[in-house]
């Protein structure tokens, strides 16, 4: 299998975002800072002579101040630096335009023959390849060997019509001894169109609109 090339986010690109991120957050600090220092002035002022706050009730006040400050400024710098991740994943990620992922998803047939991969589990002495449409009905059960090597489906009928064009699921049954010992989802090759961010997670595009998250794809190949 061809190793895929991954691009790489450029230095100066990530130096910058931290520069923006730690500025915006230093502001932030700042201006927040000097309120509480006007406010503890005002407090000072404003205090009964005869029973003056004690000092080191001020110096509590501001070590709290200190000590949840940090904690926003560190917040703030976490989440930039988790859209960073992101931003060069998304990156890496580009290379896989254009080839096809595997993962356990439903196909698109526009026709196409699609290529199965089963999970024939262990110990089974036969399978079969279930086919579903798109509603959840099951219109094939082919045989298969069971050493889970890519079986090609062409998408006909038992007469050897097309079936229409949409979307197909497929799972692999094992069957040991007669009996159905496991019905596992089975994975199909599809062409990436699109890599994008979404809910925070690195997603493809499959073609025919579906999408899987990156973590989920277990192969990339060539096109074939």
């Amino acid at each position: 299998m061809t190793t895929v090339t991954q691009v790489q986010t450029p230095p100066a690109m990530v130096t910058a975002a931290n520069a923006t991120a730690m500025a915006g957050a230093g502001s932030n600090i700042s201006a927040d800072f000097e309120t509480f220092l006007k406010m503890l002035t005002v407090q000072m002022q404003n205090q009964d002579p005869l029973n003056p706050v004690d000092s080191s009730d001020y110096a509590t006040q501001l070590a709290t101040f200190s000590g949840v400050e940090q904690q926003v400024q560190t917040n703030d710098l976490l989440r930039a630096l988790t859209g960073q991740m992101n931003t060069g994943g998304l990156a890496q990620l580009a290379g896989w335009v254009g080839m096809d992922a595997r993962a356990a998803v439903p196909a698109f047939f526009d026709g196409a023959p699609v290529t199965v991969v089963p999970n024939v589990q262990r110990g089974a002495d036969a399978a079969q390849l279930v086919v579903r449409d798109g509603d959840g009905n099951e219109i094939q059960r082919l045989p298969i060997p069971t050493d889970n090597t890519p079986v090609t489906w062409a998408g006909v009928t038992t007469d050897g019509g097309p079936l229409p064009r949409g979307s197909y699921s497929f799972a692999t049954v094992s069957i040991a001894a007669g009996k159905v010992v496991a019905e596992e989802p089975s994975e199909i090759y599809a062409r990436v169109t699109e890599v994008q961010v979404a809910g925070g997670v690195n997603t493809l595009v499959l073609a025919g609109g579906r999408s899987v998250p990156a973590s989920q794809v277990t192969a990339v190949r060539e096109p074939s």
